[in-house]
């Protein structure tokens, strides 16, 4: 056996975590599904974003508006009322959902390794970084309303009351804890990859079906290489003929035994 260690056609230390995460994986994939779909095009967000002006939360949504009128360049929209985001949101969704039947696909042929759930789940990361950031993300357009953190993620949905905007807070703030719940599974699931990645002893050995190690530690060829190799003189005497397995198999073919006494009759 020599110890090697492999990039690609690495085993999984353990696997039932990622079977059973693909439960809470499948249902994370069909709320986003649902919630971010329900918010296509813009259910609630220029909502959410002139109630958050109306309690002096954040900016004005009007300033597009007002730059139009006043003939100034455009202000930079705050991400979080963009929709960029929105659109966003809605892929990420539909990549997951790919992910995860490519994941189940592979892993019923025995070809998910390490090293794919390593780039994928990094990949998966990254982006869920960038929705969260997103969905409760800053608005500093108005520097008379900074807002660090969008009002609907850090306040209750009792300030969308007056507004009749209760159950699109609850929704939002929904989509929010999905998000942030798929990306710890994915990062639960990144590190099941690096732990694999990791040099392991009992993963890291190929086995060598050519050759067997002697007690002494030393390769040593097998039984029939000695044969081949090693030719054997039954007879003794100038003229003794060299005696194989293979000789004797000739000697069979032409009705022709070895001979006993080492020379030929």
């Amino acid at each position: 056996m020599a110890r090697t260690y492999f990039i690609l056609h690495r085993k999984w230390r353990v696997k039932w975590p990622m079977y059973w995460g693909m439960i809470p994986e499948l249902l994370g994939v069909i709320a986003m599904l649902v919630l971010f779909g329900l918010q296509q095009p813009d259910v609630f967000r220029s909502q959410f974003w002139a109630i958050g002006y109306q309690e002096g939360f954040n900016s004005n949504p009007n300033i597009l508006l007002y730059a139009y009128a006043n003939h100034r360049p455009l202000p930079d929209v705050p991400f979080v009322w963009s929709q960029t985001l929105t659109n966003f949101n809605v892929a990420i969704s539909v990549v997951s959902l790919f992910t995860l039947l490519s994941k189940m696909i592979a892993t019923i042929m025995k070809v998910y390794y390490p090293i794919i759930g390593l780039v994928a789940n990094l990949g998966l990361i990254a982006i869920y970084t960038v929705s969260v950031y997103g969905q409760a993300g800053p608005d500093y357009a108005d520097p008379r309303h900074p807002s660090p953190v969008a009002w609907y993620i850090r306040m209750s949905c009792d300030v969308a009351k007056p507004y009749n905007a209760v159950g699109n807070c609850q929704m939002a703030k929904a989509s929010f804890a999905v998000t942030v719940l798929m990306m710890v599974l994915y990062a639960f699931y990144l590190g099941l990859s690096i732990w694999a990645m990791l040099p392991n002893p009992e993963l890291d050995i190929e086995e060598e079906d050519d050759e067997f190690t002697a007690p002494g530690g030393r390769s040593s060829p097998s039984g029939d290489d000695k044969w081949e190799m090693q030719p054997t003189t039954p007879g003794r005497g100038p003229m003794s003929v060299p005696f194989t397995p293979r000789t004797q198999a000739f000697h069979t073919l032409d009705r022709k035994l070895p001979l006993r006494g080492g020379a030929y009759a």
